[in-house]
């Protein structure tokens, strides 16, 4: 492997003007990451991607690289372009197990983190390395968020997650896990037991419904649910799927490897939401996309569609009378997924965007003083790139915040 990666890495133009970093929604450095692999100084860009962003090794697995760094590499005007998430996935990964721990003054301030997603685990890192005293609260047993119980291990092994907690333990980052902010414990109580801030990267866990008859039947589930626990759910050999994004590409690969034998995803139009490598993998693994087909309810035999008249460009210009009753063992709804209001509900003053969001300033501080937030949360459903991005100025927003108070 290690060959492989070398050549690709002699592969690089070295561009004045990298069009790769342009396209990097973070902004690594790659052609200085890749000419310090090439001088053998694997540590040292291991370094340097983890300081710009600590989760470059999950990054460099599950990021969208057609639309990133892979998608606008020079190269591939008129060739291959160079995979650079490959030789970042190898530096990354060699420099998490060996990274050394700096030894940092302390503060003497601490921040609550609540959720321990790609936002949380960023804004903790960013902020344990600069002094300060930090406690994530995550109320599943593991940390990680999406990263952990929303990504099938296939592609992101659940190791990663794990060698990352024992990282971020080193780094004197305390984990409460098991523990809800909004439940037994609330934001006011983290201000009264002494945090001088609170960030909050607590995701988009609640499934979008579809306010049709038939969803509470028990052969219908929703993605994200499924995608936390397979294992818990016996789906049978025929599996319909709502939806073509991302997380519909997840459910489908991932049923197919828990004993579906057919598996059906369905779209009203021709767009389709996930990557074009999502699908890609997706329809290697034995997944059939059907288009035209809008939901109409859930019975207990399967799905129920109106079949949508599509024009040239693959718009819905209307339906056909006769509905189409789809034989389906089960159905998973994997459409969207929005925040859960607990947050909201027990804290005075937070307020939430039109898009029913968390809503934040330009520092991602909300309409609470002292409480940030940033990743999903706050977008919606989105990259774990964009997630990190947002961190990074959610931390930044939080140590002006805690400075500004302490002068």
């Amino acid at each position: 492997m290690a060959i492989h990666i070398r050549e690709e890495a002699n592969r690089c133009l070295q561009c004045k003007k990298p069009m790769c970093q342009a396209a990097c929604p973070v902004g690594t450095e790659i052609p200085q990451i890749i000419r310090l692999f090439r001088e053998n100084r694997t540590l040292e860009a291991g370094e340097k991607l983890f300081a710009n962003n600590p989760m470059s090794v999950i990054c460099a697995m599950v990021c969208n690289h057609e639309a990133q760094c892979f998608g606008h590499c020079v190269l591939g005007r008129k060739g291959t372009p160079v995979q650079f998430y490959e030789i970042e996935k190898y530096i990354s990964d060699t420099y998490l197990d060996r990274m050394l721990i700096p030894q940092t003054e302390k503060k003497g301030k601490s921040v609550a983190v609540i959720g321990s997603g790609p936002a949380g685990m960023t804004a903790a890192i960013i902020l344990a390395r600069n002094g300060y005293e930090v406690t994530i609260f995550e109320e599943r047993c593991y940390i990680g968020g999406m990263l952990y119980y929303g990504i099938p291990e296939f592609r992101l092994p659940k190791s990663i997650l794990h060698r990352y907690q024992d990282r971020m333990v080193e780094m004197g980052i305390h984990i409460r896990p098991n523990t809800t902010i909004s439940d037994a414990l609330n934001i006011d109580m983290l201000f009264r037991d002494g945090y001088s801030a609170v960030m909050a990267g607590t995701g988009v866990w609640r499934p979008k419904t579809l306010g049709i008859k038939g969803e509470s039947l028990p052969n219908v589930h929703f993605g994200i649910s499924y995608l936390t626990n397979p294992q818990a759910f016996s789906l049978g050999e025929n599996v319909a799927i709502i939806g073509m994004g991302n997380v519909a590409m997840d459910v489908a690969r991932t049923a197919l490897r828990h004993g579906a034998r057919k598996v059906t995803m369905y779209a009203r139009s021709r767009r389709i939401a996930a990557s074009s490598e999502e699908v890609q993998y997706a329809e290697l693994d034995g997944a059939e996309l059907v288009f035209g087909k809008a939901i109409d309810h859930f019975a207990p035999e399967g799905p129920v569609f109106r079949t949508a008249i599509l024009n040239e460009e693959g718009k819905v210009t209307g339906y056909e009378a006769e509905l189409d009753a789809v034989q389906a063992d089960s159905t998973i709804i994997a459409v969207s997924q929005g925040p859960k209001d607990r947050l909201l509900l027990t804290t005075e003053g937070l307020k939430k965007a039109e898009t029913g969001m968390l809503m934040v300033d330009e520092n991602y501080m909300t309409t609470v003083p002292g409480v940030f937030a940033a990743g999903d949360v706050v977008t919606g459903s989105y990259t774990v790139v964009s997630a990190v991005q947002q961190a990074k100025k959610a931390a930044e927003g939080i140590m002006k915040y805690i400075e500004a108070a302490c002068g």
